[in-house]
């Protein structure tokens, strides 16, 4: 029995095999590479003269991730063109191969009479763009139709489009929503605030909700507690400081955005404690972000405030 499983196991070997079938040759060194990288270089100078040279005449650039069924494509002119604005809209612009990537070019056998190399990329494009101050830093993933001259007749460009939306939407001024600075959302932060100076932690954490999340400044981002882990935080605190009082300072913000539909409250208050360690009394200013839901529940909390002045 043995015996008759291997003889089938390679049976299944042999027929897997035979139906592969090779296309042509991948190369990690080839002429077609360095032209790209040439041009590239060329692009990020912002040498439209020069990126020109590497491209053929009928030459098309096409976006990979577009929504139009029938491009015409980019023509050699523009797309040499765009170098020089690339150029002069970024600073620090640069196109560089991404992390333990390098480029492929393949030689294809069939329906190939053109004898075209196909050379596909892995960049990380980068810059801050001068007049609106938007940082580009994405991955790209390049197709490049380099003909047996060694030009490129074709580029497909595969990138995310997100950050070019943001670039142009803040080419002009836009509102996102609207400020309060009287609003229940406020009420609520300062019912929280003075339940906790009576030391009421029950009360004051009645107005978060649930799944509540706390963060503060001097953990690393995306850190964070439950409600359950921040009670007895709180509850330290309290044992090692005595509060003699906690004053608002100005006045809070309520921002209803437009965009996400988010809620936040923004708030200064500075704490006037009494270390009982050593009777030292302190001042300790503090900035709270606490966004809402639509139940008016705080959801989540950063908190603002020197560990020095507290801890000296």
């Amino acid at each position: 029995m043995k015996n008759k499983a291997i003889i089938f196991m390679l049976m299944i070997s042999i027929f897997t095999y035979a139906q592969t079938k090779t296309n042509g040759t991948v190369y990690i060194e080839h002429p077609a590479i360095k032209t790209v990288e040439a041009m590239t270089q060329a692009f990020v100078k912002g040498d439209s003269a020069k990126v020109s040279s590497y491209l053929t005449d009928d030459f098309k650039s096409y976006n990979g991730v577009g929504l139009t069924t029938n491009q015409k494509g980019t023509d050699k002119a523009t797309f040499s063109g765009n170098a020089i604005g690339w150029k002069n809209g970024l600073d620090y612009f640069n196109i560089t191969k991404t992390k333990g990537a390098y480029p492929d070019a393949i030689e294809y056998k069939k329906d190939n009479k053109e004898e075209v190399v196909w050379v596909q990329t892995w960049e990380d494009i980068k810059g801050v763009h001068k007049k609106t101050g938007v940082k580009v830093n994405m991955p790209m993933h390049r197709l490049f139709v380099v003909n047996k001259n060694n030009k490129i007749k074709t580029i497909i460009n595969y990138s995310n489009q997100s950050v070019f939306d943001e670039i142009g939407s803040s080419f002009v001024n836009r509102t996102n929503g609207t400020i309060y600075n009287h609003h229940d959302n406020i009420n609520t932060i300062r019912k929280a605030m003075y339940a906790f100076e009576n030391l009421d932690i029950d009360k004051c954490l009645s107005y978060y909700s649930d799944d509540a999340s706390f963060q503060s400044i001097h953990q690393k981002f995306g850190d964070s507690n439950t409600k359950a882990e921040i009670k007895p935080m709180w509850q330290k605190f309290l044992d090692e400081y005595e509060i003699v009082s906690i004053d608002i300072i100005g006045y809070p913000d309520y921002l209803e955005y437009e965009m996400g539909e988010g809620r936040e409250v923004l708030s200064w208050w500075n704490y006037h404690l009494i270390r009982k360690s050593d009777k030292k009394e302190i001042e300790l200013p503090f900035h709270f972000s606490n966004s809402f839901d639509a139940d008016g529940k705080i959801v989540s909390e950063m908190t603002y405030y020197s560990q020095s002045l507290i801890s000296k």
